[in-house]
């Protein structure tokens, strides 16, 4: 099933990546925590292998682009 992005643009999507990054907090522990990987904005554009989100950042404008494959989960806002 496919979902159709295009009836989405405009509205702020909250996205999970299947990317995780690896921490060590305490070497002592010898441990590794994965910190969750988000990417928040305005749908602008869709390609057909991802999305373009717009947001700001430091009062500068910032473009994300997520490759579709890198999407585990999405919030949509203003719906």
């Amino acid at each position: 099933m496919k979902i159709d992005w295009l009836k989405f643009i405009g509205k702020t999507l909250n996205v999970t990546m299947h990317e995780n990054y690896g921490l060590t907090i305490d070497t002592r522990a010898d441990t590794t925590i994965y910190e969750i990987v988000f990417k928040s904005g305005k749908l602008s554009e869709v390609f057909d292998d991802g999305l373009l989100l717009e947001t700001k950042r430091e009062n500068e404008l910032v473009r994300i682009y997520i490759p579709l494959t890198s999407i585990k989960c999405v919030e949509i806002f203003n719906f």
